[in-house]
């Protein structure tokens, strides 16, 4: 993973834009929890309509993959919760976006979760991608999934940037605001491997823009980190700074970037006094 906070970038992007949920209040109610680290809650908000619903219920699994990714705990109920949304999934959309929610869960298992499901991700976007139509709702998402396989796990940096560029501009095209937060990201974070500075600060700057305005609360101190990669000082230490507070604030979420924010603060402190030495 590359030095510019692509950590972040295992993170899955969450409600919004799946296909075929309604935007209704229950609807709104499990974004604002989710986007405040209410994983558990929103899941369970879901709970009735997810039994017979194959979009709530793929919604929540989403919703309980994407505590793993934060937390690195949960598995078994974001497993439990995916077998429940394959098992009502019954067109080729339905089935097609399943296998698309297994492929992030065994993506994610493999960073995060100490197993190698890598092969799983891989066949399970595949058959994605063979269910789902041309023109599916479940495309964009489809696309930047299979980038983050090319980026992370097959190391394709080639194929990665292409999954990423067509889910930028079916985002884009179909008003995906969050999902482009993620392509933002991306293409950012390869512009800044390629040396692309100005490049990646663009990209970095729309996408911590989108997630501030969606009141995306858990995905801002990721998004600050990114920018303050490609920002001079002290521009970039108070950047920092408030991904810190920020990530203090929602009780150490994300642990992948509490953790790498307080190494930081570790190394930049002082040494600690010798205590052999003479007091003064």
């Amino acid at each position: 993973m590359s030095r510019s906070g692509s950590s972040e970038s295992v993170i899955g992007p969450g409600g919004g834009f799946h296909a075929g949920f309604p935007d209704d209040p229950l609807h709104t109610a499990v974004w604002r929890l989710r986007s405040r680290g209410c994983w558990h809650d929103a899941a369970e908000l879901l709970s009735p309509l997810a039994t017979t619903d194959p979009a709530a219920a793929r919604l929540r699994s989403s919703v309980l993959t994407e505590q793993c990714m934060f937390t690195t705990g949960g598995w078994e109920a974001a497993e439990d919760a995916l077998r429940a949304a394959e098992a009502i999934a019954h067109t080729d959309d339905e089935r097609g976006a399943a296998a698309c929610e297994r492929g992030h869960l065994a993506y994610a298992a493999t960073l995060f979760g100490n197993r190698d499901r890598a092969d799983e991700a891989r066949s399970a976007l595949g058959r994605s991608a063979a269910l789902l139509a041309p023109d599916s709702r479940s495309r964009p998402l489809l696309d930047f999934r299979r980038g983050l396989l090319a980026q992370h796990l097959s190391r394709n940096a080639t194929s990665a940037q292409a999954a990423f560029q067509r889910a930028h501009a079916a985002a884009l095209a179909r008003g995906a605001t969050l999902l482009c937060s993620f392509t933002w990201r991306h293409l950012a974070a390869m512009a800044e491997e390629n040396g692309d500075r100005a490049e990646a600060r663009h990209g970095f700057l729309e996408s911590l823009r989108i997630r501030e305005e969606l009141g995306y609360l858990i995905g801002i101190a990721p998004a600050l980190v990114a920018l303050a990669s490609v920002e001079p000082e002290p521009e970039a230490a108070r950047l920092r700074a408030e991904a810190t507070r920020l990530v203090r604030l929602l009780g150490g979420v994300p642990t992948w970037l509490a953790r790498r924010l307080q190494a930081a603060q570790d190394a930049a402190a002082p040494p600690p006094p010798d205590a052999s030495a003479p007091a003064t």
